[in-house]
């Protein structure tokens, strides 16, 4: 028998993480945080200071009194909180897609005379999109992996793709339509085992599953801020190269802002010894104040008992769909998915609508899945219960 939802959340240690978020109370059900988180509290207070005293009251002088030093600061804090990453190898830059072209080409810089990027062809469109651009500017080939949904990329899948023209390798940690979570020391082990570097796309795992790339010797690495981090909508994404890349990752879009000196405004352009050669442009430091106050919250919680939670979260969920004889196609192992549960119905579309018409919000992804996202800071067990319920009426046959 199903425990109650109420007596769920009295237990979750993280219930109270729940109160320092902006809750919608016109909504029975928020379950799209894998997509944009929930406001922290926080962030409104530290954006409305930042506005009156910083930008308001400072002016320029808030370069020289520590805005030209969030993207390295916030980037440390998000590698020790999220990634296991030690200090000087993280940066919080530019949109996701942006990070991801620059990542690319700075990993093919690092395999010359390789001509073959491999990536899965169920992956996000951004990636696929980005992978074949840059693919063709630098006259090279794309391998593509053709996994299956819920099982995804695999040792064996991998495997047939990779030999000596591999040059680089685009996965995603958690596949954004099964949420199946990839096994990323041991296929980044494979990649190097082959000659190749490895890029991972974290969007749809960091901060709601611990990771460590460090220890996993990964090459690189991106992710975006607006999911499990509570960023905002268009927040800016964060880009991890490992230190022993730093002086050969040459990124495409050279700007002031990753110059070796700043400010020299020198004629000729000398890339900085340090992370900041993944910059460019001038960063936007509202969003990077954004970030760093959802850093400090899932700093605050503790990676692993997010992870506990949201595998509890998950585990509800799959319990409840199932009760209601509707198919999941996220791995039945808590282990082998990060913290979204996906439903298949053959009117995925119209039920998704009908949901959000009932005060619940998924996602929907086509053709025919409807993504149920548990973000373990701010997603109740009522809230997954009410939901439940509600797809049960919606999806119920009529007659």
């Amino acid at each position: 028998m199903t425990t109650p939802p109420d007596e769920l959340d009295a237990a979750d240690p993280l219930a109270p993480f729940r109160d320092r978020f902006v809750i919608d109370d016109d909504l029975v059900a928020y379950l799209d945080g894998n997509s944009l988180g929930r406001l922290p509290r926080a962030t409104l207070d530290r954006l409305a200071a930042f506005v009156r005293e910083e930008w308001g009251g400072r002016l320029i002088r808030g370069w020289s009194e520590g805005w030209v030093d969030l993207p390295v600061e916030v980037g440390d804090e998000l590698g020790a909180a999220l990634l296991g990453a030690a200090a000087g190898q993280t940066v919080v830059a530019d949109s996701t897609s942006v990070c991801i072209y620059k990542l690319l080409h700075a990993a093919v810089g690092l395999r010359p005379g390789r001509d073959q990027i491999v990536i899965d062809a169920t992956n996000f469109p951004t990636d696929r999109y980005l992978v074949e651009s840059v693919a063709s500017a630098r006259g090279m080939e794309v391998r593509w992996l053709e996994p299956d949904l819920v099982e995804n990329v695999t040792a064996d899948v991998l495997a047939a793709a990779l030999d000596d023209r591999t040059a680089v390798v685009l996965l995603s940690h958690v596949d954004y339509r099964s949420g199946t979570l990839l096994d990323l020391p041991g296929l980044t082990r494979q990649v190097h085992e082959a000659g190749a570097v490895v890029i991972w796309d974290l969007c749809h795992s960091a901060g709601a599953v611990p990771i460590d790339l460090d220890a996993a010797e990964v090459d690189l690495a991106v992710g975006c801020t607006y999911k499990y981090v509570n960023a905002g909508p268009g927040a800016p994404a964060y880009v991890y190269v490992a230190q022993r890349h730093l002086t050969d990752a040459a990124q495409p879009i050279a700007g002031w802002w990753s110059a070796a000196d700043l400010f020299a405004m020198s004629d000729t352009y000398e890339p900085s010894a340090s992370v900041r050669r993944m910059l460019s442009g001038t960063p936007p430091v509202a969003g990077i104040l954004a970030v760093q106050e959802g850093v400090r919250l899932i700093a605050e919680a503790g990676v692993d008992a997010v992870r506990t939670k949201s595998e509890q979260l998950t585990a509800y969920a799959v319990e409840l769909v199932d009760e209601l004889g509707l198919e999941v196609v996220t791995p039945r192992d808590p282990a082998r998915r990060g913290s979204h549960v996906t439903v298949r119905h053959p009117d995925a579309r119209a039920v998704t609508e009908r949901l959000v018409e009932r005060g619940v919000v998924p996602d929907f992804r086509e053709p025919d899945l409807i993504r149920l996202g548990l973000s373990p800071l701010t997603t109740s067990y009522a809230e997954v219960a009410a939901a439940a319920r509600i797809l049960g009426e919606v999806t119920a046959p009529i007659g």
